[in-house]
């Protein structure tokens, strides 16, 4: 099994990219940079899909989303 990766790893890919996603470019963003396969973990669940992580943030309001799609400010990371 590969190692699980921290969710702030991708928080910091969105605020360094300062790109605005629809929710399938950002599925596609995290395929390309962590795996197909990858899992995720927070301070408060683990063993999480990509679709998991990225409902996750965006329940803790970690997310920017507007009608031109979800961003991640970097004043939004932990």
């Amino acid at each position: 099994m590969s190692e699980s990766i921290h969710g702030h790893q991708v928080m910091e890919m969105m605020a360094n990219s300062a790109k605005t996603y629809t929710k399938s470019a950002l599925k596609a963003d995290i395929a390309a940079r962590f795996g197909e396969n990858a899992r995720f973990h927070t301070c408060m669940g683990s063993d999480l899909s990509a679709d998991d992580l990225i409902d996750f943030l965006a329940s803790k309001g970690k997310f920017i989303e507007s009608e031109q799609g979800i961003s991640m400010p970097e004043e939004h990371l932990c």
